[in-house]
């Protein structure tokens, strides 16, 4: 499934927040988006999930334009993972993440053993099954995270947002969550993910976008990409490129240079 964005702009009353973005991915890729706050990632998000419909220019799915496709067939096409949050009401994980199956379903319908199914197989396939009959509101940030990425894979649909999935998480959850995106885009998915960190982007992205007043100022892979040079650009702190040499590898880390 290829995700095309074509000259796209967005703008509110006189301020541009996107401007003539073009890039393109592909099934199987993992793309981070980079950025400081307010360059535009949620709005460039916002505009592919079909929630803000002003925009100029295209977002096609598989050759096919986007624009007039309504926020159901979208669904079909295009799971968003928001942030983990505390829940009105203490679901359990299996009926938060049966919750995604509203997207496969007709108006009038309710989720048979077919859809109950696919959300064992989901739950199963991110290694959260054991927490199936828990109370959402009892786990913890990292695991909320999870199921709520089994509440996307739901969906059936093949490419997925997230934005900026790893925040409020301690350093281990953060990386558990990293190493799931990654095998999901092994697996097929087509992954658009939002950070601010940029090691992130080193050690589980295939491809980086940055976005800087309004447009894209780098999109390749980390290797061409990320440099000290781009994170000072980015965050206006100075940086330096360094290798971790460990068992399993050498391991690219960006390193503070302090005064």
């Amino acid at each position: 499934m290829t995700l095309d964005v074509k000259d796209l702009s967005f703008s509110f009353k006189s301020h541009n927040i996107l401007k003539d973005v073009n890039f393109s991915a592909d099934t199987g890729e993992c793309v981070c988006l980079l950025g400081e706050n307010g360059a535009g990632k949620t709005t460039l998000f916002r505009c592919i999930l079909g929630l803000l419909r002003g925009y100029i220019g295209d977002i096609m799915v598989d050759g096919i334009s986007c624009k007039h496709q309504s926020i159901k067939e979208m669904a079909r096409k295009i799971s968003y993972i928001p942030q983990a949050h505390s829940p009105t009401f203490n679901f359990t994980v299996f009926q938060t993440a049966l919750m995604g199956t509203n997207a496969l379903m007709d108006k009038f319908n309710t989720p048979g053993e077919k859809e109950k199914q696919i959300v064992y197989e989901k739950l199963e396939l991110l290694g959260i099954s054991h927490l199936a009959e828990r109370g959402y509101a009892e786990l913890s940030g990292g695991e909320r995270q999870l199921v709520l990425i089994a509440r996307a894979l739901v969906q059936n649909s093949k490419i997925l947002i997230m934005d900026e999935p790893t925040a409020n998480l301690d350093y281990g959850n953060q990386f558990r969550i990293m190493q799931q995106v990654k095998k999901l885009a092994k697996q097929g998915y087509l992954i658009l993910l939002s950070t601010h960190n940029p090691e992130h982007a080193l050690l589980f992205a295939g491809k980086v976008l940055i976005l800087k007043n309004s447009n894209i100022m780098l999109y390749g892979t980390p290797k061409e990409t990320l440099s000290p040079k781009t994170i000072e650009s980015i965050y206006g702190v100075n940086v330096e490129l360094q290798t971790l040499h460990t068992n399993k590898g050498n391991v690219p880390v960006f390193v503070p240079c302090f005064d």
